[in-house]
């Protein structure tokens, strides 16, 4: 008989993939939508999957939609890394709040277990660049002050809590994500701006990256075999942004970034910048949160992963190329 399975945050860049991974392993996946939700990431595999209709911030709708079901990938979440505090109540409702409402309704219906897709911004940063963080870590996010990262940090509070109530859980914390079918541009807006040359500087820190192919793979093992109350990183190679750069204009074939930004110059030029049109033309990724961000290291240690879920390794190289092919062929640069 087929398992029953059913993940949230089904229309995202991984939740997206995560389904169509299920589906190929063979099981009975429903994925839970909103009335607005856009299913184009389903295209020829739409008849495979039951929809469900309901939303992480409405527990009734959780309940319905978790009736029946056996397992649930937890991967909804809002993405926002920009310094819109406006933006601040619906990454609290849909993080923090979302992911108490996912667990409380797992437990009321009967679910078996659960795996919380969470990030690698919910660990904290390694200010030492020679020293990877792994589970082990403190979480030190608070310092750069990304309302994002804390929302993420406090969203595996309310999954430790389920765990202490008795809810089989785990957690997996993907690092930087590349890929075929990041639609919305969340990595993907590194490889379009460095493409159309919008990133003439690179800031000086750096960050963990790992495909999209092996994050669902490593989460369906982290549902398989994963340890309850653990949580694993799942990442790949910790770079420079010079060298994700190097990486991404070697695949585009654009000429390379060769102009270092350190933190402090970049206040003032931003400040300029947004006197010109248009913002002078550059990358929509040049805010100050994100780049006081990228300009320390968020580098990390997979081993667990790799000895615990059998998480494979793969050259970012091969990613970005295969991200940008499907990106020309879509039509979407």
């Amino acid at each position: 008989m087929q398992r029953k399975v059913l993940v949230t945050g089904s229309t995202g860049f991984i939740g997206s993939r995560l389904v169509s991974k299920l589906l190929s392993e063979g099981y009975d996946v429903s994925a839970l939508v909103r009335k607005s939700s856009n299913l184009a990431p389903f295209s020829g595999i739409a008849g495979d999957i039951r929809f469900v209709e309901g939303d992480v911030t409405d527990p009734v709708s959780l309940e319905k939609a978790f009736r029946g079901m056996e397992q649930i990938y937890h991967s909804a979440g809002y993405t926002y890394m920009g310094g819109d505090s406006s933006r601040n109540g619906m990454l609290d409702a849909i993080n923090v709040d979302g992911t108490r409402n996912v667990m409380q309704a797992a437990m009321r219906t009967g679910v078996g277990r659960v795996v919380h897709v969470s990030s690698i911004t919910a660990m904290g940063f390694s200010r030492n660049p020679r020293k990877p963080l792994d589970e082990t870590c403190s979480w030190n996010f608070s310092d750069l002050g990304l309302h994002y990262a804390e929302t993420k940090h406090l969203a595996e509070k309310e999954a430790l809590k389920a765990v202490s109530s008795g809810l089989d859980c785990v957690i997996v914390n993907p690092a930087f994500v590349f890929g075929e079918g990041d639609v919305n541009f969340n990595a993907g807006r590194l490889i379009k701006d460095v493409y159309h040359r919008k990133m003439p500087f690179y800031p000086l820190g750096g960050i963990c990256v790992v495909d999209v192919e092996i994050v669902v793979e490593t989460i369906v093992r982290a549902m398989e075999a994963g340890r309850t109350g653990e949580r694993y990183i799942i990442g790949g190679e910790n770079l420079t942004y010079r060298q994700l750069s190097d990486i991404i204009t070697g695949v585009t074939g654009v000429p390379k970034i060769r102009i270092p930004m350190p933190y402090i110059l970049a206040l003032p030029l931003h400040g300029f910048l947004k006197l010109l049109p248009s913002g002078g033309r550059i990358s929509k990724l040049f805010n100050m949160t994100m780049f006081k961000v990228a300009s320390e290291f968020l580098y990390f240690d997979s081993g667990k992963a790799r000895r615990e879920l059998s998480m494979r390794d793969e050259p970012i190289r091969e990613s970005i190329g295969r991200a940008f092919d499907w990106y020309r062929k879509e039509g979407l640069l």
